[in-house]
């Protein structure tokens, strides 16, 4: 039986309850992708749409040929479906995830890889130090790796992680007014505490003994202004880890640009945020429906997300 994945309402399709539905929906991807003929005119009209639609193939060390096929419902966002190919080049479809596609570079960190023991999916782990804990994610491109586990090529260095993220709750909120001294104080002061981070992930004793100090003034600051302020004019910005699932986390970030599209099927409107969180840069993408409030520039988006990322490779190669 295949099951309708929750975040799917998050790219505009919040009516499709009925396996025949995402039947439907699966089916569209496979044919555009694979059984349908690429002519000129089709390709032209794609691009000129920007609705982006494609394939990924690899063959792995047990000779198991699997595919990745995505197909973009709005303009970034859409259904990616895996599978393999049988000994008669017939597709065999395994599972599906729909997908936001980010646009900017959120770490230059190292990433690790594992796989998830229930299927042929991966998740990705990255460390870095702006954050504060170590950020797991879903793995949007999971057949370049494999094609570099099947050449023995890892683990790979000098890669860049493109980090996006899919909400089904969420709400806007009004921004802590800051001067451009505010702004600069606390963009040195976040400077000096990731250099500090950074010595004490050495073993630096005196800099782990600068961030307890420095955790227990923060602590007794707000211990003292929380009964009489709002505890969202005191934290500007979160990035938490949320429920048990390891790849899904509740978020408080600034809002930087922001814009709607249509789901081209079902005509619900989808909302495009790009959020720096914890100075972190992430694309969120959210239904209209599940999200209360107006979101604009400036402006705070709190809500729960499924964090995806893309590693960008440097091996000129792998895609």
């Amino acid at each position: 039986m295949i099951a309708v994945h929750k975040y799917l309402r998050a790219i505009g399709f919040s009516k499709v309850k009925k396996r025949e539905e995402l039947q439907a929906l699966i089916g569209e991807v496979v044919e555009r992708t694979i059984l349908k003929p690429k002519n000129p005119e089709q390709d032209k009209i794609e691009r000129i749409n920007e609705y982006m639609f494609g394939r990924d193939i690899t063959v792995d060390e047990e000779e198991c040929v699997y595919a990745e096929l995505f197909l973009d419902f709005t303009h970034g966002a859409g259904i990616c479906v895996r599978g393999e190919f049988d000994e008669d080049n017939s597709f065999l479809y395994e599972y599906h995830f729909p997908y936001v596609r980010g646009t900017h570079i959120s770490s230059n960190e190292d990433v690790t890889i594992e796989r998830h023991a229930e299927k042929e999916s991966y998740a990705g782990v990255c460390d870095d130090i702006k954050v504060g804990v170590s950020l797991i994610f879903y793995l949007q491109n999971m057949i370049p790796y494999k094609r570099l586990q099947a050449l023995n090529q890892l683990p790979v260095q000098g890669t860049s992680l493109i980090l996006s993220a899919l909400s089904v709750s969420g709400m806007i909120m009004m921004p802590i007014i800051k001067n451009e001294s505010e702004r600069q104080r606390i963009k040195k002061a976040s400077f000096e505490r990731n250099q500090l981070l950074a010595q004490a992930r050495m073993g630096d004793e005196e800099a782990i003994e600068s961030l307890t100090l420095e955790d227990m003034d923060t602590y007794t600051m707000i211990s003292r202004k929380i009964h009489k302020e709002d505890v969202f004019s005191l934290v500007d910005t979160y990035f938490m880890p949320y429920g048990v699932e390891c790849d899904q986390y509740s978020i408080l970030g600034e809002i930087l640009e922001v814009y709607t599209d249509k789901n081209r099927l079902t005509g619900e409107e989808v909302v495009f945020m790009t959020v720096e969180c914890n100075e972190l840069t992430l694309d969120i993408c959210i239904n209209q429906e599940d999200l209360y409030g107006e979101a604009a520039a400036g402006r705070r988006f709190k809500g729960v997300v499924w964090l995806q990322g893309y590693i960008n490779y440097p091996q000129e190669n792998v895609p």
